[in-house]
């Protein structure tokens, strides 16, 4: 490539960067800025004692009070949906889910569909295995994802 070219090339990549609105990173739908003051909408897949839902609704475990404690930085509230990955993994890629937990490893099965976030936390399982959890969030959601990996980092649960 000659030198006029490779100028020419940077500054075309400049001006589009420059020509992005907003700040990054972004959400494709603006979950977090819906969540903000709203609604966070959460799938969860009971896997104790990462996630425990009760017969009346009530949903507890680690990852429960991580994610409540992240709506509440937000300003938002909880709203629950219990149900099987496969199930909720197909709510989210609809668009009716903002996050989604329940013990989610970093080798999940679900990563073409969703977002992962890094792990925050590891466990070792029976057989001496190290497992990586993580959660996950809607594809594009960038922004929600970000602001979800930084709480999880400031709460002393990353690994």
């Amino acid at each position: 490539m000659s030198a006029g070219r490779g100028v020419a090339a940077v500054a075309l990549g400049a001006a589009l960067v420059a020509g992005c609105s907003g700040p990054f990173p972004r959400d494709v739908d603006g979950s977090l800025e819906r969540i903000s003051g709203g609604t966070l909408r959460v799938g969860v897949s009971e896997n104790p004692p990462w996630t425990q839902v009760s017969d009346d609704g009530e949903v507890t475990g680690r990852e429960a009070d991580l994610v409540t404690g992240f709506a509440r930085s937000e300003g938002a509230r909880v709203e629950w949906t219990p149900g099987a990955e496969s199930e909720l993994v197909t709510a989210m890629t609809r668009g009716d889910l903002d996050v989604l937990i329940g013990g989610l490893t970093a080798d999940s099965p679900w990563e073409q569909e969703v977002a992962i976030t890094r792990h925050y936390a590891e466990e070792v399982t029976p057989d001496g295995d190290t497992e990586k959890l993580v959660m996950a969030t809607p594809l594009g959601e960038n922004a929600l994802l970000v602001a979800l990996e930084t709480y999880l980092a400031g709460t002393g649960e990353a690994s």
